[in-house]
């Protein structure tokens, strides 16, 4: 997931420090010592702009025996480290725990910024053991709205083919925060579009030509998740930010601002599986004039090879049977195959040869939005 990288970071990852595994798949690690793949995550973490998590991921390598049933459970981890983002949910358990106030010195060191991090963390490891568990045994809901801007930009694409009101389904949609999209205000480049007063205003560094101009109409929003987090509730929105790299106080912001649009007006997000969902929803009938667009971001990964199989024929399907007043479109911002480099791509049927299930390429983008650079 996000702690995946670009070249250079993998670069930057080969050139870690002895005794760390350059490959994170089971038994390629050494014999029992599979945490040691930390230690290029770390430098992975650096190379995508935190290097005080860096620091973090680094200081619980070098402490785990402080937390031998942690320890355990990183050196038999049954997937992948990287797709399964464990040093994500390591360092984002920490900040859990430093949000907390506890322990002290952990909260302290988060604080500054700084400090001594292997004394901090060793603390926090063998006084929360059972915490940091219980945290890695659920998967991230990062739910990053700087994401939003590229959903729009891919809208504004299609809707340049032809306007129309759009009903948007978002898989994996954790709190709902992408599905109010239509609620910011973006500027991608030199084209913006959203309400002007929106408290939450989205500008990613824009590379490459802008995206057409137009208006953005969510006519309705729907989203589903294994777990759905409710904005509303005060734990869930604490949980949401500790997913957030603490030396990045631009995401936060952004966080905080899509928190309180949510609280004012709260997402829809089924509690359900992600193909069955969407097979319910395709088939529901479409009205005539709107184009149902399916969205999703950083979540194929975390599917099983048969349930994104179920998704995809779905999706063929539906777009079958789509025509010029009732198209479909689907937008991807997801990882390549190598995970080197993440990409924005969008499909579109319309019962028409120009648009029967061609997929373009449009951007690619920052895992976190930071930046995207346009390709159509």
């Amino acid at each position: 997931m996000e702690w995946q990288s670009a070249q250079g970071a993998d670069r930057l990852a080969s050139s870690t420090s002895a005794g760390a595994a350059p490959d994170d798949s089971p038994g390629q690690a050494g014999a029992g010592r599979r945490r040691d793949a930390l230690c290029a995550h770390a430098a992975r973490i650096a190379a995508l702009g935190s290097p005080f998590v860096a620091n973090l991921v680094q200081a619980a390598w070098r402490q785990m025996d402080r937390a031998p049933e942690l320890a355990l459970m990183f050196d038999n981890w049954p997937g992948e480290y990287g797709a399964d983002a464990v040093a994500f949910r390591l360092a984002s358990a920490l900040h859990a725990l430093a949000l907390a106030g506890e322990p002290a010195r952990l909260a302290a060191l988060f604080a500054a910024g700084e400090g001594d991090f292997d004394a901090a963390v060793a603390e926090a490891l063998a006084l929360h053991q059972g915490f940091v568990l219980a945290w890695m045994a659920h998967p991230t809901q990062t739910n990053e709205v700087a994401r939003s801007a590229a959903f729009a930009a891919a809208l504004l694409a299609l809707d340049a083919q032809a306007p129309m009101p759009v009903d948007l389904l978002e898989l994996g949609a954790s709190a709902g925060l992408n599905l109010n999209l239509g609620r910011y205000r973006f500027a991608l480049g030199t084209t913006q579009c959203g309400p002007p007063q929106s408290p939450l205003r989205l500008a990613p560094e824009w590379r490459g030509p802008s995206p057409p101009k137009g208006a953005l109409h969510i006519a309705r929003a729907q989203g589903v998740d294994l777990a759905p987090i409710d904005p509303r509730d005060p734990a869930s929105a604490r949980r949401m930010q500790a997913y957030v790299w603490p030396d990045r106080p631009e995401r936060l912001a952004r966080l905080t601002a899509a928190l309180a649009i949510a609280r004012r007006h709260p997402p829809s997000v089924a509690r359900a599986s992600a193909a069955p969902w969407l097979e319910q929803r395709l088939s529901a009938p479409q009205e005539a004039g709107s184009r149902r667009v399916i969205v999703h971001s950083m979540v194929m990964q975390y599917l099983s090879a048969g349930e994104r199989g179920e998704i995809t024929a779905a999706i063929i399907r539906a777009g079958a049977a789509a025509t010029p007043e009732r198209p479909l479109a689907w937008i991807a911002l997801e990882w390549t195959a190598d995970r080197r480099a993440v990409t924005l791509q969008a499909t579109h049927w319309c019962g028409r040869d120009t648009c029967r299930g061609q997929t373009r390429v449009l951007a690619r983008c920052h895992p976190y939005g930071e930046w995207i650079e346009w390709l159509d």
